[in-house]
């Protein structure tokens, strides 16, 4: 079970709270706004009203028992700077902290952030590449190059089998799973790909663009 603190009770926060709660992580929210404050409390550990930027008052909170700090303060870049910046130095183990555009990413970065999440820029790309392409159900951003594709499979691939293919050697990627109807596949050399499957594919995004002919 791992104790999370979250800096920030506004939507981003909230619904950040009340996932790590549902997945039996220890959770203390604390924000400025009472009202707030009072919103969370039954859906989380527990919560505080304080300022992130008081030095003693997150002191108080005993920042370094916390396995990860989050600061979702999108709106308020100063106090979000600020808070960052403290939490590193009263020895937070991981700062994660949220920005609204790519300068305050970068200086959170350099303020003591460990992470820095963009959710209205991250969402906006994976909803725009998702509607800008019929083969393109979905998709997810792993770590440097890597990414997971959910996939319509191409129609010169029905009838044929993985081995046949041969996606892993030609394009060096790996199907994951096959999803047929209502069924989830985990694919064999021997598996037939079928009008309407659906693939989960992971591998660097050039590949991935390559082997089903993705044009970006």
């Amino acid at each position: 079970m791992k104790s999370v603190l979250i800096i920030g009770a506004g939507q981003f926060g909230t619904h950040i709270a009340k996932r790590m709660e549902e997945l039996r992580c220890e959770v203390m929210v604390v924000d400025k706004n009472e009202d707030c404050i009072n919103q969370i409390m039954p859906y989380v550990t527990n919560a505080k009203i304080g300022d992130g930027t008081n030095e003693e008052f997150l002191r108080s909170l005993g920042v370094n028992d916390y396995d990860v700090c989050f600061v979702t303060l999108g709106s308020h870049f100063q106090t979000s700077l600020e808070t960052t910046s403290l939490l590193s130095e009263l020895g937070a183990k991981k700062v994660i902290s949220r920005a609204t555009n790519d300068v305050q990413m970068k200086f959170l970065l350099r303020n003591g952030a460990d992470e820095v999440v963009y959710p209205e820029k991250q969402t906006a790309i994976r909803i725009a590449t998702k509607y800008a392409f019929d083969s393109i159900l979905d998709f997810f951003h792993l770590e440097n190059d890597i990414y997971i594709y959910e996939l319509k499979i191409p129609k010169d691939w029905h009838g044929k089998t993985l081995l046949q293919i041969d996606i892993r050697k030609k394009f060096k990627i790996n199907i994951i799973t096959i999803k047929r109807s209502d069924e989830v596949l985990i694919p064999s050399a021997n598996t037939v790909f079928q009008p309407g499957d659906v693939a989960f594919v992971i591998g660097e995004l050039r590949d991935i663009q390559k082997s089903f002919k993705i044009k970006i």
